[in-house]
């Protein structure tokens, strides 16, 4: 009987897992090509989608575990969350999940040892965009030329070097987004003037080993000197994977969806 069981459960988990694969494969595949420049990514349309409408659009940049040229990877954090049916009913947009090769990194930032052999994080105020950057802006450029985009609703989220890369999105095409969130990131300090106007949410887990909370802390304390008043969540007992809890609050894409670009 014991043996029966075992094999009932594993037949279970594999049906699980295997009708989890088969929600994720209701994100098309795309391809951006131009010239030099290519990226790869996964695209969820609305339900009952229809070109003659226009829809909010978010893009979403995975962390730098997810890079690769599968296109399947950058789908491990946050994709299921937008298959939920009422997340798709109540929220119809189109998500973009594009993926950052292996040899490149969303920001420029730049990486220093420690003298404990830990690894430090140098943010650049300036500099050109990684080969992945790149294409990535060339990729929304094009998004925004479909007729059925909403150019008042654009949003950008990311976590990790998702979150570094959705600063750098914000530093490079500030007059663009409505609001974006950003989960365990950081940026230049410096940088922040450019895009204090944006409704931006900061997530990020106090014991974080990976990415210190401080590069989040900095980036909302900069915000109000400069008059800002950021949304700000700290995750006391969370690590670096405070993007679990982000996508569970309940909040999170009620607010990021209610903004639209003031005209």
């Amino acid at each position: 009987m014991s043996r029966i069981k075992t094999t009932l459960s594993i037949l279970l988990l594999v049906c699980s897992l295997s009708s989890k694969a088969q929600d994720l494969k209701k994100y098309d595949k795309g391809s951006f090509i131009k010239g030099k420049d290519s990226i790869s990514y996964r695209i969820l349309f609305p339900e009952n989608f229809s070109a003659d409408k226009k829809y909010p659009i978010l893009f979403f940049l995975h962390g730098s575990g997810e890079r690769g040229n599968d296109n399947e990877k950058q789908l491990t954090h946050g994709g299921k969350l937008f298959l939920k049916p009422e997340i798709r009913k109540q929220f119809p947009a189109i998500i973009v999940f594009p993926q950052c090769t292996e040899d490149s990194f969303w920001s420029n930032v730049r990486f220093d040892t420690t003298a404990h052999g830990n690894r430090s994080f140098n943010f650049q105020k300036r500099g050109k965009p990684t080969k992945s950057m790149k294409a990535l802006l060339g990729m929304i450029d094009n998004f925004l030329e479909k007729p059925y985009v909403n150019h008042d609703q654009v949003y950008v989220g990311g976590l990790s070097m998702g979150g570094m890369g959705t600063y750098e999105l914000l530093r490079r095409k500030p007059k663009l987004f409505a609001a974006a969130i950003a989960i365990c990131g950081g940026d230049n300090v410096a940088n922040v003037q450019k895009y204090k106007n944006v409704p931006l949410w900061i997530f990020h887990g106090e014991k974080d080993e990976v990415v210190p909370v401080v590069f989040s802390t900095m980036i909302s304390d900069q915000l109000k000197v400069l008059g800002k008043e950021p949304k700000l969540t700290l995750y006391p007992d969370a690590h670096h994977n405070s993007w679990d809890a982000a996508f569970a609050d309940p909040k999170l894409l009620p607010w990021l969806f209610s903004n639209q670009k003031k005209q």
